[in-house]
């Protein structure tokens, strides 16, 4: 799999410059290969929690399969399951079994090691471009454009602006600013932290990967989609709980993707996500749509093309009662919490 290394194009509305390559590509997503269909990973950004992020797992993953087929097929999709929790301190084998290379679908399946031990396994299905006559797709709702909203850097600073917010919440804000996260992030709808309240387990909001890519192949693409899908998928299903339990911290059990159109992953694309059910585990849904979208020199497609379908199973990983301040969106989940 290849990447553009001369970027030359450039999204409206205040696109990086074309000479900072997004750190997505240059490090987060780099494999080292150590052998034919075997290939180590290393991490880039840990979350609070001290746990594997897995949207980076489940990106590497992809990059490994992506390796193994040729260049003219596409990602169809992808099914995973995290058997194990990963550690940050150690870098991650990945696996590639060549499971079956067909004249239109491929499969490959990709196992992730840590000491001996699989901590995540997935399957991988690509596919060669073929026109079809049935085609339809969900609308795309109706928000403000994200030159209009604020970036998750300017919203902490409007927070943290506040004289009168709460101490606990000015901490874990600090804590966030700190992060070096590879993606932008501007919230549709955000939270007012001194009205905090129980809301629908439904959010929306911009996003795109920091830095330049460019069009090259468009399965590093998929894989930093991949990436961006697991992010902010884990608070949505704690939404409406906020003030009847305290969630420690929210745990990947498996996670599906579907491609359905190209894509640049570092233009803005909006994230809709939402859970329909929770119980002992808790089911997440989400929908990637594009802004604008130009793939590979073609008539732009009109914005609001579907670009990626996407679904996860998810655990609390300890709770307690009592309320908790975990806001709408759910990069501050891990540190806006009530003791």
């Amino acid at each position: 799999m290849s990447s553009s290394q001369a970027p030359e194009d450039q999204q409206g509305g205040g696109d990086p410059p074309g000479d900072l390559r997004s750190v997505l590509v240059t490090s987060v997503l780099n494999l080292e290969p150590l052998d034919e269909d075997l290939f180590r990973g290393r991490h880039y950004w840990v979350p609070t929690t001290q746990r594997l992020f897995g949207g980076q797992i489940v990106g590497q993953a992809l990059v490994a399969a992506a390796k193994s087929v040729s260049e003219d097929v596409h990602v169809h999709s992808l099914h995973c399951y995290f058997v194990r929790t990963g550690d940050p301190k150690v870098p991650v084998l990945y696996q590639v079994e060549r499971t079956r290379t067909g004249t239109s679908f491929s499969v490959r399946s990709v196992k992730a090691v840590q000491r001996g031990q699989p901590i995540f396994i997935c399957q991988a299905s690509f596919q060669q471009a073929q026109p079809s006559p049935l085609q339809h797709q969900f609308s795309m709702p109706a928000v403000p454009p994200p030159e209009e909203l604020l970036d998750h850097e300017a919203l902490i600073d409007q927070y943290l602006r506040d004289p009168n917010l709460q101490e606990m919440y000015r901490v874990g804000l600090n804590r966030i600013a700190a992060k070096e996260v590879p993606i932008e992030i501007k919230l549709v709808n955000p939270p007012i932290l001194s009205q905090l309240q129980s809301k629908e387990p439904k959010q929306m909001f911009w996003v795109r990967a920091r830095g330049h890519i460019g069009e090259g192949d468009m399965k590093m693409h998929c894989c930093v989609a991949a990436y961006i899908s697991d992010y902010a998928f884990l608070g949505t299903a704690l939404l409406p709980h906020q003030w009847q339990c305290n969630v420690h911290f929210m745990v990947s059990l498996d996670h599906s993707m579907w491609f359905h159109n190209p894509f640049r992953a570092d233009h803005w694309m909006l994230y809709e996500c939402e859970s329909p059910w929770a119980g002992s585990t808790a089911l997440q849904l989400g929908r990637l749509g594009s802004v604008w979208l130009a793939p590979y020199g073609r008539v732009p497609e009109p914005p609001g093309t579907l670009l990626s379908s996407s679904g996860k199973w998810v655990a609390p990983g300890g709770w307690s009662k009592g309320g908790c301040g975990v806001v709408t969106a759910s990069w501050l989940c891990p540190v806006l919490k009530r003791a």
